[in-house]
Order: structure tokens, then sequence, then C-alpha cells
């Protein structure tokens, strides 16, 4: 509305104007160049008619225009760049037609020369009315003393006694505030953008089979994904049109298609928008405090660009909750020394809410800078993802935030990723002055695409703390992978290092397999000598994922297997296990287990489903952890194992576990992921010896949510 003020205000005053407009001694107008050998003092007339012939020459009325006999004007917001670019910031116009068509007569116009202010480039900016039809504008003709400057001018139009008025100088100081102008939101600047796209296990099935095509160059096993090398796979923005509602009021618009607040000037752009998890539920568990569950996740997140390459992203929710009995157990588990009750999983520490519930916010945010087309750096508090499963063996979203640094490098067929971390350890033991311990950790991921259907990746993690007064050790900034020489150069113990192998073997567009290896202090001997050390630390993980299965379209079948065998993750200085505010920095369940998942997944319009079945086999500690540690938690030190040799799995507590859920859902607007679902749940969990923390449990929990999915929730511990 204030755009189309202004504008209108412009245009009623545009003739007096044309006769007040002065420049300063040190102000000179762009050039045409028809205008070479004109004097500077009428270089305005002259730019105003040469460019004024140029528009009514050039503007094609649309059919539908003529068709209707439209009578009326539209008018012209545009500037001349400090690089003689002529750029058009606004049309008003009755017709789309109209502006399309402005537009088009606009990018057909060339560079001149450009303004300036004291000697420097400068930029102008302009109003300029035309009528339609075109037959009413007069185009006054400009002469000079020497008129061959004009020889190659289209000849101007006269036709009537109705004068054109000439396009006016906004004053680039006095108007500088009313000269920022919003333009057209495009959607494109997100598409295009070096933003990550939210790592939700569901938003990503929507492009992972055009991913995954054989012959692509892409690399899929470091997460989350930019939107920029999605896009060529995958058109976000056919798809949103494919998916739009096309609402006409302000409301509908923005509920089902848009972003809440969207703004977009020369140069920048970003969007602002509202976000929720709003969930209420039910469980049967007869060891329940109380039979109703909830989430209320109340957020705000924004996302930008300045430039072509650099772009923001940040987040802030503030959520209390109650949940089923069993996780409600869990994060309990979990709480930090200090006071706090509980760690929400994924989320963050908790503090008690009302009733005993909990109340716990959150925050994550980053910003991303492109140098080149060769490198992305990330600068943010977030999470991390490898691998091509459902789970990661070498590095999940599992944990809670983190700060970080991230580096993508990206040429040829390769794309490796450098990750610097700090983590934090909570447990009494290590907190001091009530400041939890910190410690860090250093993540290299290689991936090679060998061929349009193999894919081999390796990974690296070491991690450290701050002993001996050292902090951030310097020696880890090298990003050249494998960092077992630095560690041991560093002293023994100065840091924990782990390995790992991934692959994914293409067979078809709708066939693919995939894999990892981890391997936690390789000992070679004890690994093939068959006698079960201790210290054989590893564990493997395999895959197999069908698009459009069985010819249905948008149909997604995948099964996986994982096994991790005990100790693995942990480490006889227990502050450098693989672990992050008392959570796994890998797979979810920590070592000593072996676990089969099914999953199937669809979607039809905005339309969704998706089915999940989980069978695993544990082994869980017995007693006090500090006296035998059977090496399924990673919170333990593995000197006080049961024996040297001999270690099976689920050694300690034996758990057979059985979990499955589906969900079905509906996309209100994909623009910013929001949907609503209900999401009935059912677990089995049957200890070998029950114990205080470890008993027996089973449980239907129905939650009816309301979500912006921007991150992943995990209810199957």
């Amino acid at each position: 509305m204030r755009t189309s003020l202004f504008l209108l205000f412009a245009y009623f005053i545009a003739p007096t104007l044309m006769s007040q407009v002065t420049l300063s001694d040190y102000e000179k107008y762009p050039v045409f160049p028809e205008c070479k050998t004109t004097p500077i003092a009428q270089l305005p007339e002259c730019f105003n008619q040469t460019l004024i012939s140029f528009v009514v020459n050039n503007l094609e009325v649309p059919e539908k225009v003529t068709e209707e006999q439209y009578d009326g004007q539209m008018v012209v917001l545009f500037e001349v760049t400090k690089k003689g670019a002529f750029k058009l910031l606004h049309t008003e116009a009755v017709y789309q037609e109209l502006k399309d068509a402005m537009q088009t007569v606009f990018d057909a116009l060339p560079k001149i020369e450009h303004a300036t202010y004291n000697s420097e480039p400068a930029y102008m900016q302009f109003t300029m009315p035309v009528k339609i039809p075109l037959d009413r504008n007069v185009i006054g003709t400009y002469k000079n003393e020497d008129e061959s400057a004009f020889a190659k001018a289209e000849p101007p139009i006269l036709k009537t006694d109705t004068t054109l008025p000439a396009a006016t100088k906004l004053n680039a100081l006095d108007e500088e505030y009313d000269a920022i102008k919003n333009q057209e939101f495009n959607r494109q600047n997100k598409y295009a953008s070096q933003l990550n796209i939210p790592f939700s296990h569901q938003v990503y099935s929507r492009f992972d089979a055009q991913l995954n095509r054989v012959g692509t160059n892409s690399h899929t096993g470091s997460k989350p994904f930019l939107y920029e090398t999605v896009n060529p796979y995958y058109n976000f923005e056919e798809k949103a049109n494919a998916l739009s509602k096309n609402r006409k009021s302000w409301l509908g618009r923005k509920f089902f298609d848009e972003h809440m607040l969207r703004v977009q000037g020369d140069g920048y752009w970003f969007t602002l928008d509202p976000a929720a998890d709003l969930q209420l539920g039910y469980e049967t568990d007869e060891n329940k405090v109380n039979d109703y569950t909830y989430n209320n996740t109340r957020a705000v997140f924004v996302q930008g660009g300045l430039g072509k390459k650099l772009n923001f992203f940040a987040a802030v929710y503030e959520s209390q909750g109650r949940f089923a009995q069993y996780y409600n157990d869990f994060a309990i588990s979990l709480r930090p020394d200090g006071g706090n009750p509980a760690i929400i999983p994924g989320r963050g520490i908790a503090k008690e809410g009302r009733n005993g519930d909990f109340d716990y916010p959150a925050a994550e945010g980053y910003v991303s800078y492109t140098p080149s087309s060769f490198f992305n750096i990330q600068l943010g508090h977030g999470k991390q993802f490898v691998g091509d499963g459902y789970r990661s063996l070498l590095l999940s979203d599992n944990s809670s935030y983190f700060p970080f640094i991230k580096l993508n490098t990206s040429f040829w067929k390769i794309k490796y990723t450098n990750t610097w971390t700090s983590l934090r350890d909570v447990r009494p033991e290590v907190v001091e002055d009530g400041s939890f311990r910190a410690k860090y950790m250093a993540n290299h991921y290689l991936s090679y695409n060998v061929s349009k259907r193999l894919n081999i990746g390796l990974f690296e993690s070491v991690i450290w703390e701050n002993d001996n007064g050292r902090g951030f050790d310097f020696n880890y900034l090298n990003p050249v992978i494998f960092y077992r020489a630095i560690e041991f150069s560093t002293g023994s113990r100065g840091g924990n290092a782990l390995i790992g192998l991934t692959g994914k073997y293409k067979f078809s567009n709708s066939v693919n397999a995939y894999g990892q290896i981890v391997i936690d202090e390789f000992s070679g001997a004890d690994v093939f000598s068959g006698n079960q050390s201790y210290k054989n630390k590893q564990g493997f993980q395999v895959g197999v994922k069908y698009y459009d299965a069985f010819g249905v379209p948008n149909l997604t079948l995948q099964a996986e297997y994982n096994q991790v065998r005990p100790y693995v993750y942990s480490n006889n200085e227990i502050q450098l296990n693989y672990g992050h505010n008392n959570q796994s920095l890998a797979h979810q369940w920590g070592a000593n287990f072996k676990e089969a998942i099914a999953i199937a997944r669809y979607e039809n319009e905005r339309w969704y489903g998706s089915a999940k079945i989980i069978l695993g086999t544990r082994g869980f500690e017995i007693g006090d952890i500090d006296e035998t540690y059977f090496g399924g938690s990673i919170y333990g030190n593995d000197e006080n194992r049961p024996s040297d040799e001999g270690i099976e799995f689920f050694q300690g507590n034996r758990v057979d576990s059985f979990y499955a859920d589906l969900e079905l859902g509906y996309l209100l607007n994909p623009a910013t992921n929001l949907k609503v679902y209900v999401n009935p749940i059912f677990r089995d969990f049957k200890a070998e010896t029950q114990t205080a923390m470890t008993f027996d449990t089973n449980t239907v929990w129905v939650n009816f949510g309301f979500r912006t999915d921007l991150f992943n929730w995990y209810y199957d511990y």
C-alpha cells in the first residue's frame, strides 16, 4: 500500500518536478550513447526523451489489455545502477501482463554510461508514468547543435497533444529512506541458496529418489543438504507450484502456501515465520504417572540472504511437555549435574515445569558463506548427520545441539566435509564450580563417486579435552583426513579416535543399497583373532531402499540392519567418549545391540504416511557401572570390564524390544513444512532381569499433532 501511494503521488507531481529538477554542481546524469555530445546541462532532457522513446516503441501491449479496451496508465519505479544497468524495481499496473511486458522492455535496455556524484560512480532512481493505449503518449523531440547524435534513434511517436511526463529523478540523499523499496518476492532466492534444508527424514524422503538416480554426481552421505545442491535434481519451484492452493486471501496464502513475512530488496531477502510443535496424546502404560501427554512448543525462525554468497538461519524454541512414561524415564536418566531434572533427547536440558512437567528451551542457527563454487563455510549451533540410512553409526542427529564450524569442499567427483565442534560433559563427576566440562571434536568425511553407481566414503573423528590447559588444540585444524598420527604425537591419551567407512551402490533408479562400518580404536590382531576381545570394538550397518516400489509412484520401502559390539564409543577416560550432554553422538542405543528396521513412506500431493517397525536386542548395564561395565552404555570405563576376552553381544541385562509407529498426515504449508498428523506408537520392552532402571514395559501411545517440521523427533529408545 505504501508503495502504491508513493508511486501515485510521484505521478501527479511528475510534470511539476520535471521543470524543477536541478542538478547539483557535483552530479551528472546517466548518458545514453545518443546523448554523448549533449551539453551536461541538457543531459536530463536527453536521457528522458531517449528512454521514453525506447519504452514506447518496444512495449508490446498484451492482447488481453487490448481486448478489454483498457484506458489507463502504469507507473514504473526503476534504477540506473553504478554500472550503468537498468533495474526495474517496481511496476504499478492493473494487469500482471503489463508488468511482465514492462519487465521485458527493461531487460532489453542496453547498459549506458553510469551517473556520477563528485566524480564517483553513483546510482539514480526514477519514476515514470506510461499511458495505455500507447497512442495517448506524445514524445517531445529533443534537439541540440549536433542532431547526428539521434541519427540511429527510433523516430518518436507523435499522435496527440497529450505529452508523456519525463522520468522523474528521486533525490538520492533527501529521499534515501523512501527510495528503499520492497521488490516482488522470488522463491528461487531460497531454492538457489546455500541454506540448509531442515533435516527431517520425512522432508528428505521427498527428493531422495531423485538424488539417487543412476548417473547423478550427488553426494548424499553428509547431511543436512544445501538447497543449492538439491535444486538441480528436485525442482523446488515446480513442486511448490504443483502443490499451491492459489488462495486469493492474505490469510489463505500465508497459511497454505507462503512464508508469513517475506521481504526482498536490492541484493537481500529474508523470511520470518512463527512455528509450532503442538502434540496431545494418550498412553496405556500401567506404570504411567499421567494418562495424557502433551508437547507445547512455540517458535520463530528467520532465514535469508545478503548478496549471492551469504545466507543465514536462526530458530528459537520455547517448550513445555510431558511424554510417555518410558520416554520421561529416559529423559530423567540423562539429567545433568546442577539440579535440573532431565535432558530431553535431541533437544536440550530441561527445567522443572508445573506439575513436574519439563520446560526445555532450545535454539539453533548458522551463517553460511560460499566464497566460490568449490567451498561452503558454516558457523553455527546445530546438528550433523553422516550416512544414507535411518540410523548412523558415525555421526547422528540424536544428541542436543552443539556449536560447530563446517567446511564443505566439492569438486570433480568428490565432496569433502570437515566439521569442528565443541561438546559438553555434564556428569557430576566432572562438573567444576557449576561449569560443565568442555571437550572438542573434529570430523572428516570424504565422499567419492567411484562410478555412476558406486559411492564410497571415509570418515574420521577425534575427540580431545582441555587437559593441561591446551583448550582447542590447533593440531586438529589441519583439514587433511586421518588424525591418528596427530593423536599419538600429542600423547597416547591425548584424544580418542574413531574411523569409519561408508558405501552405496545403485542397482537401478529404483533400488540402491548402502552401508557403514565403524571402528573404534582399531586393533587388527584382536579383531581377527576370534577370541572376542574387548578391543574388537566395531559395528556395521547394511540397508536397501526401493523407490516407487512395485510401480507405485512415491512409495518408498526401506530395510536396515545395525549392530554394534560392546564398548564401542566408550573410553577408559570417560570424558573422551563419543557423547555430548549424556547422549550418544552416533546410534541412540549406544553399543552392545543388534536391530532390524523396516520403513515404508508414501506421498500423494499434500497427504503423506509412514510406517516403521524396529526389532532389537540390547545388553543393558546391571548394578554399579563403576564396578562391572558390560559395554552397553557409552558412559562407562572399559577398564571395569568383566574380562579381556569372551566378550559377547547382549552381555549384562539382555533386553528384547519391539517398536512400531504409524504417522498419517497432511502438509498444510510446503513453504514452512507445517503439517497436521496422527501418530500411534506401540512399544514392548522385555528385560531378562528386572532392575530399578531396566524393567518390562508395554505401552500404546497415540499422539495428535500440529507441527512445523524442522528437525527429527526420535521416540524409538
